[in-house]
């Protein structure tokens, strides 16, 4: 398999992590009021559904990349376009199943720090992975990946 892939590192893990790292850092350093109960508790319920959510997205994102063929890592060639499993209905899965477990664990957490994280790292995803990927697939897929791209959403 050729290793020529969109980008030179994995940054999304490291954005999402960093995020992740800053929105706890601030959780502690920063505390800001939340939800009194018993609305928090309904808001930690929310939090956990989200969490599954998001891995679960993350997990058939993987299976389906497997099934396909096609490497997960965006350091390598994408060898197939994947439009099924989750990729049906949105074009970076993986993405936003990591965009929602940040906002899942604000959500379980109380912290509100994690809520303004998952934007951001989302942003920044888009920036720096997303735009790379999305040419790198134009490239290698061309007409295909044209057609997919204007039925299924680049988030949801």
């Amino acid at each position: 398999m050729n290793q020529d892939g969109p980008l030179q590192f994995t940054w999304p893990p490291v954005i999402y992590g960093g995020a992740a790292l800053v929105a706890l850092l601030l959780s502690f350093l920063v505390p800001l009021p939340w939800i009194p109960r018993p609305l928090a508790d309904f808001v930690f319920a929310m939090g956990i559904v989200v969490i599954v959510g998001g891995v679960w997205i993350i997990l058939a994102a993987e299976r389906a990349m497997k099934q396909a063929g096609t490497s997960i890592l965006p350091t390598r060639r994408t060898e197939h376009l994947v439009t099924r499993g989750p990729f049906g209905f949105t074009r970076n899965p993986i993405y936003l199943g990591m965009t929602m477990l940040l906002i899942g664990v604000g959500l379980a957490m109380g912290s509100i720090w994690f809520l303004v994280s998952a934007p951001v790292a989302a942003l920044v995803t888009g920036k720096v992975a997303i735009e790379a990927e999305e040419k790198h697939l134009e490239h290698r897929f061309g007409k295909a990946y044209r057609d997919y791209c204007r039925k299924v959403r680049r988030w949801v």
